[in-house]
């Protein structure tokens, strides 16, 4: 038997580069659009135990630990996902009460 066992590749892993990112794309049933005063926003859930990394929310500024539901949200324009950013659940929903000099995202 050979030492090494031939792996199957996933559809993001292709040798030649392509689909080497995970496309992002709205999921019916999953994401919803929120419309606010800072504009339409796509929203996402996610549940904790599905990540593998941590994340930094723009909310506080503070880590998105593995394991911790969260939300993710992207402009909802064409091209807005590459500027999508993972938030905590209670900052997302008080972005709009942030102070002067803070980015939107």
């Amino acid at each position: 038997m050979s030492p090494r066992r031939a792996r199957r590749r996933g559809p993001f892993e292709r040798p030649d580069g392509r689909g080497a990112g995970r496309p992002i794309e709205s999921v019916p049933g999953v994401d919803r659009v929120e419309t606010a005063p800072d504009g339409d926003w796509v929203v996402r859930n996610v549940s904790g135990p599905a990540l593998g990394k941590a994340y930094r929310c723009p909310g506080c500024e503070q880590e998105i630990r593995s394991g911790v539901p969260h939300i993710v949200s992207w402009p909802a324009w064409p091209g807005g996902e590459e500027e999508r950013r993972h938030w905590h659940t209670a900052c997302w929903r008080n972005r709009a009460n942030r102070g002067p000099g803070r980015n939107r995202y």
